[in-house]
């Protein structure tokens, strides 16, 4: 029998390699690992950790940088202060210059 893959905890691995300063969003993700239900698959893990520190949630936004997952981290403005405390620019709930902080881990990552 095939060993079943734990889809949320390879979201988890990716996310915790993502640098501070940097976003990176759903669907990079999701091709990355190629995972068949795609970003929803990436939302939902991440909609999962948010009382997990050891996972920089806040670091995943969508596909143009909206701070979308912003309501799973209890108050309204925690995402945007912690992607402010690592220098990342958010104005409207979104990320400022998304295409020049966008991290993506099929480009930075071999795997």
């Amino acid at each position: 029998m095939p060993e079943q893959r734990d889809y949320f905890e390879e979201v988890y691995e990716v996310v915790r390699l993502i640098p501070k300063g940097r976003v990176t969003n759903y669907g990079a993700i999701a091709r990355y690992l190629s995972l068949r239900a795609g970003a929803r698959m990436v939302g939902w893990a991440m909609n999962g950790c948010h009382n997990r520190p050891d996972i920089p949630a806040h670091r995943v936004v969508n596909s143009v940088g909206l701070l979308t997952g912003k309501h799973f981290f209890g108050e309204p403005n925690v995402m945007q202060r912690l992607l402010e405390d690592e220098g990342v620019r958010v104005d409207s709930d979104r990320v400022v210059d998304f295409k020049t902080l966008l991290w993506d881990p099929s480009v930075e990552l071999v795997m």
